[in-house]
């Protein structure tokens, strides 16, 4: 699945290049594709911060980091009513500030989100002339007992959307602002 999205040629080489989940029977997969009107250093700025992902992440309302940020480590996430889970535990498992590539697996929590293991890729590209940002997010996931592939998948989706939208919002308000998130190395 794509996510009913169209994918060009480059976006369709970065998926074969960074986007390879290898799903079982019972799982669904996709990728979905954003394109931000904001340069690749702001909107990485934002996506790398695993320890903030409220900052664009529009259905956390918390999130708790315990001990040294890096690789292993694990987030603790308050979801915000409205919808069927109210924590999350993440761990990160990749984070590449050359190639702008996040991964994390969830790993717990009161959701029905079991095996989910997700991708992130930001790329600079070029929109009307200026500076700007593909963003990919794909993801693999178990599909609960008493769902199909499709409906979980559509639901998945909907929560990606969601979430590539608010960060095209806080990237293009930032970079209209001429504002940037400092980028902290651990």
């Amino acid at each position: 699945m794509n996510g009913g999205d169209s994918y060009g040629v480059v976006e369709a080489q970065y998926i074969r290049r960074h986007h390879r989940h290898q799903p079982r029977e019972n799982q669904c997969t996709s990728a979905l594709v954003k394109h931000i009107r904001a340069p690749v250093h702001i909107v990485w700025s934002l996506v790398r911060r695993f320890d903030q992902p409220q900052k664009y992440k529009p259905f956390v309302s918390r999130c708790i980091v315990n001990g040294d940020l890096g690789i292993g480590s694990v987030r603790e996430v308050n979801v915000k009513s409205g919808l069927p889970a109210t924590t999350s535990t993440e761990r990160l498992e990749l984070l590449d500030d050359e190639e702008h590539i996040l991964g994390i697996k969830i790993v717990g929590g009161d959701h029905r989100l079991r095996n989910y293991s997700s991708i992130m890729t930001v790329h600079p590209e070029i929109i009307d002339g200026r500076h700007g940002t593909l963003v990919i997010e794909s993801f693999v996931v178990d599909v609960p007992e008493g769902n199909t592939k499709d409906e979980t998948c559509y639901f998945v989706e909907a929560l990606i959307r969601c979430n590539l939208k608010s960060l095209a919002d806080v990237s293009e308000r930032m970079a209209v602002q001429g504002r940037t998130e400092p980028i902290k190395r651990f």
